[in-house]
């Protein structure tokens, strides 16, 4: 999976497409060492464990869970993978260029 994220990283500019992860391990140090073992470049947050504070607001009961949230902060998609994420994300970021065009020509 990580391979993938690091792809659409590189593909999509920072003001149209990010990446948030959160991180389930046990303690903060091998949450530290996943993400340096596997040169996680975007923002990650530690969430003390499975039963966290992000997950448990967010309804995660397995790992990984994926959201893809709109530039208006919607969650358009759960649970996307391979092609369908990439589609999805396609979309989204097609939509939010479009109302930048929008906004740059009133």
């Amino acid at each position: 999976m990580y391979p993938h994220e690091r792809s659409l990283v590189e593909k999509y500019p920072a003001d149209e497409f990010a990446i948030v992860g959160v991180n389930s391990e046990s303690t903060i140090e091998a949450a530290q060492e996943v993400i340096k073992k596997n040169n996680l470049t975007w923002m990650n947050f530690y969430d003390g464990g499975t039963s966290g504070p992000i997950s448990t607001r967010w309804n995660v009961s397995g790992w990984p869970t994926i959201y893809l949230i709109d530039a208006q902060g919607i969650i358009r998609y759960k649970d996307v993978r391979g092609e369908d994420m990439d589609k999805a994300i396609e979309e989204l970021v097609a939509e939010l260029r479009t109302e930048k065009q929008k906004a740059e020509t009133k």
